[in-house]
């Protein structure tokens, strides 16, 4: 049965795969973004409904609801996710949606060090009043963290010791946020973390990266202070640099460890290994300049 479906951030990471997914399997999809820009005009083309609006705007929130069955919520490492989970809430029970999905973190727990961790558990406590059905997805480090933090010179500088985690890419959990958001009852209630296909070292990531690219990928261990110069330079923000560095000392405590069949047992496939994912985005690494 085809569904009214809204993906919120449909131009970030999970949410343009999960856009691309639904309109695939023949749903109505209604993007809302916050500018029109390629991004959007792409998701445009496949066939998405794009409304431009911010998670702010309760009335644009309300208006973006309007006849959906089900949302998909996503929002960055950014300062007001409280006000727009509250907000789409609100908007979301005025106009009867009868499902969330809603993109955490797997550091997300009261106690946690990171401000935004803690932050997606009280927003996952918020939508846990939301009268329908709210799933609640806790992925491990995305693949995609091998793309974002590249620098070009062939090492991976992370302060995460000899810890490990299953790199999930975006792709994979699109498929499990796809098969929610249409049959959604089966998950009401549910949090789910969400893994790749094998856990990892970064020493074993780079070795892994190094195969797929043909050229030498080194895992350099380096010490809080260090990464947060790095991350300074990159133009992060304060509360995206106070996010890392808690979530790094959590890393190394095993908090992003672990495997599960999720991927599969819901979204209907086996996830990306490292060395697939690297090799489906080649040309990023060909084609950086720093």
């Amino acid at each position: 049965m085809n569904r009214n479906l809204l993906v919120i951030g449909a131009t970030g990471q999970t949410g343009k795969h999960t856009t691309k997914l639904l309109l695939q399997r023949g749903h109505h999809v209604r993007a809302l973004v916050r500018r029109v820009d390629e991004r959007s005009e792409k998701l445009a083309e496949l066939g998405a409904d794009i409304v431009v609006g911010d998670v702010h705007d309760l009335n644009a929130l309300a208006q973006a609801t309007e006849g959906i069955n089900a949302a998909y919520f996503t929002y960055p490492i950014l300062p007001g996710l409280m006000d727009a989970t509250a907000n789409l809430a609100q908007a979301a029970e005025e106009n009867g949606v009868e499902a969330i999905v809603n993109m955490s973190q797997i550091s997300a727990r009261r106690e946690t060090a990171s401000n935004a961790a803690r932050q997606h558990w009280v927003a996952e406590r918020l939508l846990d009043h939301f009268p329908a059905a709210v799933t609640h997805v806790r992925p491990t480090f995305f693949a995609e963290w091998l793309i974002n933090m590249w620098n070009g010179t062939g090492e991976l500088r992370f302060p995460f010791a000899n810890a490990r985690h299953a790199p999930i890419a975006a792709s994979d959990q699109a498929k499990v946020i796809a098969a929610i958001l249409e049959d959604p009852a089966p998950h009401a209630g549910k949090i789910y973390p969400l893994y790749g296909a094998i856990e990892l070292n970064h020493y074993e990531i780079a070795e892994a990266m190094s195969r797929a690219l043909g050229r030498k990928v080194t895992y350099v261990p380096i010490e809080l202070e260090e990464f947060s110069a790095i991350l300074e330079k990159r133009g992060a923000s304060p509360h995206l640099i106070q996010h890392l560095l808690a979530v790094a000392i959590d890393y190394r405590n095993g908090v992003f460890s672990g495997m599960n069949d999720l991927v599969k047992k819901i979204g209907g496939d086996d996830p990306l290994d490292v060395e697939s994912f690297v090799t489906q985005n080649r040309a990023f690494y060909d084609n950086y300049s720093a």
